[in-house]
């Protein structure tokens, strides 16, 4: 199993917890909303999992109302049914997010095929992920200097991911069902060695799956109607490693002296996603504007969240019910192109601690072995907007769009050991602005893309300054903060490079 191992150079004191967290991480897509994403922070997140190319991306994602004739069999198997001719791609994704809080590079290379009935395809990514690098502004005291040059396993680790899809049409029905799955064998995730921000060493090992089964029904008059019903598995492990300051005397009966003391941890980070999403699109009067509906339901158990720095309870169970309601609308007029998505994203969220052994409660009251001592209850009502459009001159079609994603939650607390209940409201916007531009040469089209994500950074608290960092997008972040939320501005830069050769 791959493995990634960073070393910090900040304060070498343990953090106080803070948080409630997990970290649940599904492979995104560049503009589908078949999963849906929960945040309790303001995390900054590169672009891990953006691995195949999309004609829409630079679009700002849009993909309900303007269908993405490159990316959708990528998220939804069956649209492979509308392929007309076979390709091979390769699709070079670089990210980089600012203040030296990581970077990564990703290669992927695969085709899709396509004959009367049967489609398919694979691909393989191979995928290099550096954690954050960050200044040296602390040293030990007592002679023990931190500045010290890093092992190459240290500061970067690599990644594997494999995706098969096959597929089957009935012409006579309009009718098209297919088949993918994906599997990454992961040595890192971005953005975790900075939820253990006051470690000395971590290291990463595991894997993450994801099966989809999809149907496609056309009609006559440009009318379709997508089912997607997919599950996610993901199975992490994190080998943390801090060095707390302890005194205790060198010598027998001498004075208690500062020395620092190995602590190891073993975290591991569970999550099991099954969802559906059902997506209908037909054209508008007048002639050229089309509209598109969605409907997406997750349901996420997580059995095993990990014990990061920034919480002060243990890592025990959660579930997670999201959904997500969209309409899409697009305009197509001659060599122009827009077209602007609005989701609406209801979520509801439950997280615990189970007591370790019998518990007695500041009341009196005896908790039990097994059952909870403190409950956390999100509720979110976040709002997703994309808006893009393209024009196409001579051999060069032109992109640009915007991503805006509002999150707004309500945290309910209860700790049954101190007998206290509490309540916070946090709120922020991350915009995300793209451009690109797609060159047809004939035997081939080289699609660029290039997106800068703002209003996401490292957050902490108020009380206690804990930092934590994380993943993409396509990712989630749930963290019951006990204080105020303060954020350290990081801005995502991506670019992707896409070539596309027709199979004929």
């Amino acid at each position: 199993m791959a493995r990634f191992n960073v070393r910090k150079a900040g304060w070498p004191f343990p953090a106080p917890g803070v948080l409630l967290g997990m970290c649940l991480f599904l492979l995104p897509t560049s503009g589908a909303s078949q999963t849906v994403q929960v945040k309790t922070v303001p995390v900054a997140a590169g672009d891990q999992f953006l691995l195949f190319p999309s004609s829409n991306l630079a679009m700002g994602g849009v993909s309900l109302a303007l269908p993405d004739t490159l990316g959708d069999p990528f998220v939804n198997p069956a649209t492979g049914g509308r392929i007309t001719e076979g390709f091979f791609f390769g699709s070079p994704t670089f990210y980089h997010i600012s203040n030296g809080n990581g970077s990564g590079r990703t290669l992927p290379i695969g085709t899709l095929f396509t004959s009367q009935e049967w489609f398919g395809g694979g691909a393989v990514s191979l995928q290099e992920v550096e954690g954050s690098r960050r200044n040296q502004w602390f040293a030990r005291p007592w002679g023990w200097d931190m500045a010290q040059p890093q092992v190459l396993s240290e500061g970067s680790a690599r990644n594997l991911y494999a995706f098969g899809i096959l597929g089957h049409r009935f012409p006579d029905h309009g009718l098209s069902i297919g088949l993918s799955g994906s599997w990454a064998d992961l040595g890192a995730i971005d953005g975790v060695d900075l939820l253990y921000a006051m470690s000395e060493e971590i290291q990463q090992s595991g894997h993450l799956s994801d099966l989809r089964l999809g149907i496609l029904k056309e009609w006559d008059g440009d009318r379709s109607l997508e089912l997607l019903l997919l599950r996610t598995r993901l199975r992490m492990k994190h080998e943390v490693t801090y060095l707390d300051l302890v005194w205790e005397p060198i010598l027998p009966d001498t004075f208690p002296q500062p020395q620092w003391r190995t602590r190891e941890e073993d975290n591991f980070d569970y999550t099991d996603t099954w969802g559906a999403h059902l997506e209908y699109r037909r054209p508008l009067r007048p002639e050229g504007w089309t509209i598109g509906w969605s409907l997406t339901g997750n349901w996420k158990d997580h059995p095993k969240i990990p014990n990061y720095e920034i919480q002060n309870i243990p890592r025990d169970p959660g579930n997670t019910w999201a959904y997500a309601l969209g309409v899409g609308l697009a305009k197509v007029e001659g060599p122009t192109r827009f077209a602007v998505d609005v989701v609406l994203e209801p979520i509801r969220s439950e997280t615990w601690a189970d007591a370790a052994g019998d518990t007695t409660a500041v009341n009196g009251e005896v908790i039990p072995a097994g059952q909870k001592t403190v409950e956390n209850d999100f509720r979110f009502t976040n709002a997703q907007v994309k808006a893009g459009g393209s024009w196409d001159y001579k051999k060069v079609t032109f992109r640009g769009g915007l991503h805006v994603r509002s999150i707004s939650y309500d945290l309910d607390q209860f700790n049954r050991v101190e007998s206290a209940k509490r309540n916070q409201t946090e709120s922020w916007m991350e915009w995300a602005p793209s451009l690109g531009a797609s060159l047809h040469l004939g035997e081939a089209t080289v699609h660029y893309a290039v997106r800068f994500t703002t209003g996401t950074g490292r957050p902490g608290t108020e009380w206690g300054g804990a930092r934590a960092e994380a993943l993409d997008l396509a990712s989630d972040f749930i963290l019951a903060p006990s204080g105020p939320l303060t954020l350290q501005d990081a801005r995502v830069t991506t670019h992707q490079l896409s070539v596309v050769v027709p199979i004929r």
